[in-house]
């Protein structure tokens, strides 16, 4: 885990190395800790596995939730040819704006 500062707003950001097996532990804590989840990822939205994060994330420690969960993925379309890769995968804005929605909820 690394804290970011950004603004006066500190930043919690877990690294997931594996997804098997999921770190569900490390994720809980930060869940409790900072009660906002943001999850990042390259896969589609639909049936990707930020969706089963935020599926566990709500079975384990929906309690601790202040926000809902948001989710910041590539489109839900074919991956692109090497020319356009870089207008699907998520890029900073699309995730400054999703800290910032979960940060102001």
């Amino acid at each position: 885990m690394t804290a970011i500062d950004k603004t006066d707003r500190s930043i919690e950001l877990i690294d997931l190395r594996t997804i098997y097996p999921l770190d569900m532990e490390t994720i809980a804590k930060s869940v409790q800790k900072t009660g906002r989840v943001v999850i990042v990822h390259e896969a589609p939205k639909t049936c990707g596995f930020g969706a089963e994060i935020a599926s566990r994330i709500m079975e384990h420690c929906f309690l601790h939730l202040e926000a809902p969960i948001q989710r910041v993925t590539g489109f839900d379309t074919i991956m692109p040819y090497y020319k356009l890769e870089l207008e699907y995968l998520p890029e900073a804005e699309r995730i400054g704006k999703a800290i910032e929605e979960v940060a102001a909820y």
